[in-house]
């Protein structure tokens, strides 16, 4: 199986076309205005029309109505909404585009929540997604990791180290960037190479 790989926090064209020329699988744009990789739906918008197919365009919220989430989902063109808040079924249900929870971990126990579902892990921290901060990979052994996308703290030299564990696919963000916001097309380039290879 090979692991998945979704490229975040991506603000621009240029960026977008790296991370797919590179083989990722999915891009994240957010949607989150304290995030120092903050997107508008316009300029989301501008960079998804020009995006080839079978590529998906994750957007990823905080604390946002599904009122919202459907709306900025609808008008960019994102074919997933990231959800880095605690939800409930009737939140779900509001939706009108497909969605994936992130988890952000403090203890083992955490990471085995909503696991009948595909679910994004990421190490908590008080800022939300980003931050480079690693979640303890030891809680993943003996856990069946074959619906988790694992976040935090990945990077072009530790991403093929959590391969063993058998993810469904791995989030990065921080990890391949020169500065908040701009990818390094070498570090996306290595980053996908060792996550697939």
């Amino acid at each position: 199986m090979t692991l998945r790989t979704k490229i975040c926090g991506i603000t621009s064209y240029e960026d977008a076309m790296t991370a797919i020329h590179a083989g990722a699988d999915a891009l994240g744009f957010v949607f989150y205005e304290k995030s120092p990789r903050y997107i508008t739906p316009e300029q989301a918008k501008e960079i998804i029309k020009q995006l080839p197919p079978f590529v998906e365009k994750v957007a990823l919220f905080v604390n946002e109505t599904p009122q919202k989430v459907n709306q900025i989902c609808k008008e960019t063109g994102a074919t997933l909404a990231q959800l880095h808040f605690e939800v409930d079924a009737e939140y779900c249900n509001a939706l009108e585009v497909p969605h994936i929870k992130v988890i952000r971990a403090q203890t083992k126990e955490d990471i085995l929540k909503y696991n009948d579902e595909y679910r994004l892990v990421d190490a908590y921290c008080e800022a939300y997604g980003g931050a480079g901060k690693r979640i303890n990979i030891e809680w993943f052994e003996g856990v069946d990791c074959s619906k988790i996308i694992l976040a935090g703290g990945l990077n072009r030299a530790n991403v093929a180290s959590v391969k063993r564990y058998g993810f469904y696919g791995v989030d990065v963000s921080s990890g391949v960037e020169i500065s908040h916001g701009i990818k390094d097309p070498i570090k996306v380039q290595e980053f996908i190479n060792n996550a697939k290879a």
